[in-house]
């Protein structure tokens, strides 16, 4: 079974699925509207946008000076840095800090970007406990499932499918539905392993070449647990995170927070810029930075494409979105689902593995209205469609581009081409599907699965205006 197939199979058992709709439904509603409490002025919105746009944008064009000089600021506060090309190499080298440092217990916080490159999977190969400190991510490790969405990874289940998995897993604690005996549970659980964690492993949403300081954003204070209270932390990043000052982290703090899950600001913002010091009590003796690239240059030098790494990971785009609302995150088989997976992924992979990830999409425009940092979605899910059928179509660096042109469908739509730009031909062909409407199939492959086939009208518009003296030839 090919990719697409595999796609289309997961998009199938996810609209079956009623339960999971419910449920992301019911989150999305009230997402929606925290979010929109949170920006009722128009203007002042469209003001914040701009200006996060605009940050994000400056960061980007300057991407290669900020990298060098956030390295050398790292470095000076006493932080390893770590540069890695792909997946592979991150994994590698953050095993390697692990091992050398004799760690094997990690606790971690969460990270989209330890997803992508598959890292529990990697470190447990290796024989090295990693456990999952947030507490969506705890679920859904329990649960041997990946995240269904980049900001609530455990948003697809409701509390008596938590209560069931708790209970399965932890028989000895007691058995409730209740919310806030449940979080209390995973606290009990999680407080456990992170006072005999050897090493601690988080995500970074931001990080500041001005002052060498890494931002993490987190609401249940297992982000600052994970990186202060084991010796050795690592922080792993994309490289497009970087920008320049601290004084741009306002700007983008408040437009993500607000639009991620309608908070004002979270209930933690942690600022990481060096190891303990000797006379500091807490915090650990050794911090190493990994940044990944993975595909990221390539996008970077692409000017249109270039947009699509302003992503601040909100999950805004995936909140309004009306095709990820009916089939939920694990539909789409990738790490970034939604709209921003839809023109993230097929660029890191290549369209020729996940190309059919870009039919996912109505075009109806939501995401584009929501995005914080103005990311054109619509546009660029076009883009990357036209990039897929056409072989001559530009010379933008997208993996695999073409890959999805089929002779069949080129033929058709050159024939359509020629008919609709000759006057003749086109008159010829109406007067054709008029005549022998009667042969109309009732199907057309997959295109009519949940369409009904369009029946010609058994007389031409040109006949019909004939018909009722209107000779316009």
């Amino acid at each position: 079974m090919n990719q697409t197939e595999a796609f289309y199979q997961r998009i199938e058992k996810a609209l079956q699925n009623d339960q999971v709709r419910q449920n992301i439904r019911s989150a999305m509603n009230g997402l929606m509207q925290k979010r929109a409490e949170q920006f009722n002025d128009p203007e002042e919105l469209s003001e914040l946008r701009e200006k996060a746009r605009s940050i994000r944008h400056y960061s980007l064009a300057k991407q290669a000076e900020l990298l060098e000089k956030l390295e050398q600021k790292l470095i000076e506060n006493g932080i390893q840095v770590h540069w890695a090309e792909t997946a592979q190499q991150a994994n590698n080298i953050i095993s390697t800090i692990l091992k050398d440092a004799g760690a094997k217990t990690i606790v971690k916080g969460k990270s989209m970007v330890s997803e992508e490159i598959g890292l529990n999977d990697y470190l447990e190969q290796q024989q090295i406990e990693v456990l999952e400190s947030d507490l969506g991510e705890f679920i859904i490790q329990l649960a041997k499932e990946p995240p269904s969405h980049i900001v609530a990874p455990a948003i697809h289940k409701n509390r008596q499918q938590i209560a069931k998995l708790f209970h399965h897993f932890f028989p000895e604690l007691s058995y409730s539905e209740d919310v806030n005996e449940l979080t209390l549970m995973a606290r009990k659980i999680l407080r456990e392993k992170f006072e005999k964690a050897d090493a601690g492993v988080s995500g970074v949403n931001f990080a500041v070449a001005e002052t060498g300081t890494l931002c993490l954003v987190e609401n249940e204070g297992n982000g600052r647990l994970s990186t202060t209270s084991p010796d050795l932390h690592i922080a792993i990043t994309g490289i497009e995170k970087v920008v320049e000052k601290l004084s741009d982290i306002p700007g983008l703090l408040n437009m993500l927070t607000k639009s991620a899950t309608g908070q004002t600001i979270t209930t933690y913002f942690n600022m990481i810029s060096r190891p303990r010091q000797p006379d500091e009590k807490d915090g650990p003796r050794a911090v190493h930075l990994v940044l990944l690239d993975n595909g990221r240059s390539r996008i970077r030098f692409d000017n249109d494409l270039l947009e699509t790494l302003r992503c601040i990971r909100c999950g805004s785009c995936m909140n309004h979105c009306p095709v990820y609302v009916h089939v939920g995150g694990h539909a789409y088989g990738t790490t970034y689902p939604g709209p921003i997976g839809t023109v993230l992924e097929p660029q890191l992979a290549g369209i020729n593995n996940i190309g059919a990830l870009t039919s996912a999409c109505s075009l109806c425009g939501a995401c584009a209205e929501v995005c914080p940092v103005k990311i054109p979605l619509p546009k660029l899910i076009n883009q990357l469609r036209a990039e897929a059928v056409n072989e001559h179509f530009s010379d933008k660096p997208v993996l695999g581009k073409g890959s999805l042109r089929k002779t069949p469908e080129v033929i058709a739509w050159s024939i359509w081409q020629k008919i609709y730009s000759n006057p003749f031909l086109y008159k010829t062909f109406s007067w054709f599907a008029t005549s022998l409407n009667f042969l109309t199939p009732s199907k057309l492959g997959k295109w009519s699965k949940y369409r009904t086939v369009p029946k010609p009208a058994k007389k031409s518009l040109n006949q019909l205006a004939q018909e009722n003296g209107f000779d316009y030839e």
